[in-house]
């Protein structure tokens, strides 16, 4: 299995591309998957000792749930965390992360926009998802796909991120 891991801060378009990516691409051959989708809450592991498996049990869900398909996983995730301090299901063959990364004016206005219970409700609950942002600005050459969700529509950085996806798969691009 080849795991595609669409990764940026909160705010980033993840979801969105994600929903796009699904309707785009073949079901047979790709398991398009949020992690908001799987059903494994955060706050179950959050402040215990469980903490550090929350990433590790999304994805052996994620990978269970795309079986013999190649895996598109929409999540906020560290590249250095999920090589260093994860277990990486036997199944993945590859990961490659493709990262989504607009100007940090943009983070701070699209989860300033959102609704309160997701618990974007002050600047000091952004600060920490902006320099996540910046982290990934810093090392926007270490990525193969790196993308500015500011910069074009929706459909368009979708588009653009099927065809790597297809391509790094060994499908064709067509459709």
């Amino acid at each position: 299995m080849r795991f595609f891991i669409i990764t940026g801060c909160c705010g980033a378009g993840k979801s969105t591309i994600k929903d796009l990516l699904e309707a785009s691409m073949d079901p047979e051959k790709y398991a398009v998957i949020d992690t908001d989708e799987i059903g494994i809450n955060w706050w179950d592991y959050a402040g215990t000792e469980r903490e550090s498996e929350y990433k590790d049990v999304c994805y052996r869900e994620a990978v269970r749930r795309a079986g013999d398909r190649d895996l598109v996983f929409a999540s906020c995730v560290n590249p250095e965390d999920y090589l260093a301090l994860h277990k990486i299901p036997e199944q993945v063959e590859s990961t490659q992360f493709i990262v989504l990364c607009p100007p940090d004016e943009v983070i701070w206005e699209r989860l300033r926009a959102r609704p309160a219970e997701r618990g974007f409700t002050s600047d000091e609950k952004i600060l920490p998802h902006v320099g996540f942002n910046q982290w990934f600005r810093k090392n926007r050459g270490k990525f193969p796909l790196f993308l500015d969700t500011s910069a074009r529509e929706a459909l368009e950085t979708a588009e653009e991120i099927r065809r790597f996806i297809v391509q790094n798969s060994g499908g064709s691009c067509a459709g």
